[in-house]
């Protein structure tokens, strides 16, 4: 019987390929500078964000240059929600991602876009859009495939990476 794909993890090697796709995104955004590690075994979430992440408020910081940073930090979350899925679905069981999760996905990324950001229906929908498109044609590509593939085995033996780490190992799978 076919493994389908799920919102929740199938199996650890599901999970693997869910942080793989979760960092490669990271690395495609240059964004790896906001990581400090990643972990196959949290009992939280499985990427931790270095303090870079995070822009406290402060009344010497612009309310635009917050808003920027809550747009951009919406951005990168909603490319690892997206190329979690990507990867689990495109690369491990070689199909597209359902409609009906990407349906839910789109749910979720347009709430938190409201509730976050204040962001406007076409203004999530254009994101989102830019965001699939991007992450599809990473995980769509045959030439990447085995890289993911192999990375996702590195997760699973390693079960711990730090940002450094990951970019080490990207690079040696000329994923970037």
């Amino acid at each position: 019987m076919a493994e389908t794909l799920t919102l929740t993890y199938l199996n650890e090697d599901d999970k693997a390929y869910g942080l793989a796709g979760m960092a490669i995104s990271l690395a495609a955004l240059d964004a790896m500078d906001f990581v400090a590690d990643i972990s196959l075994d949290a009992e939280g979430p499985m990427v931790n964000f270095s303090h870079q992440y995070y822009h406290p408020s402060s009344p010497a910081i612009s309310v635009k240059a917050n808003w920027d940073n809550l747009l951009h930090n919406f951005y990168i979350t909603s490319a690892m929600v997206i190329s979690n899925v990507m990867a689990r679905s495109m690369v491990r069981m070689h199909s597209p991602v359902p409609s009906d999760i990407l349906n839910t996905i789109y749910s979720e990324i347009a709430e938190e876009g409201k509730e976050t950001c204040s962001l406007e229906e076409d203004e999530i929908e254009n994101i989102y859009n830019r965001t699939t498109s991007y992450m599809r044609r990473i995980f769509n590509n045959p030439r990447v495939m085995p890289a993911i593939d192999e990375f996702a085995r590195t997760i699973s033996r390693r079960r711990t990476l730090s940002g450094h780490e990951i970019i080490d190992e990207l690079k040696l799978l000329q994923i970037i």
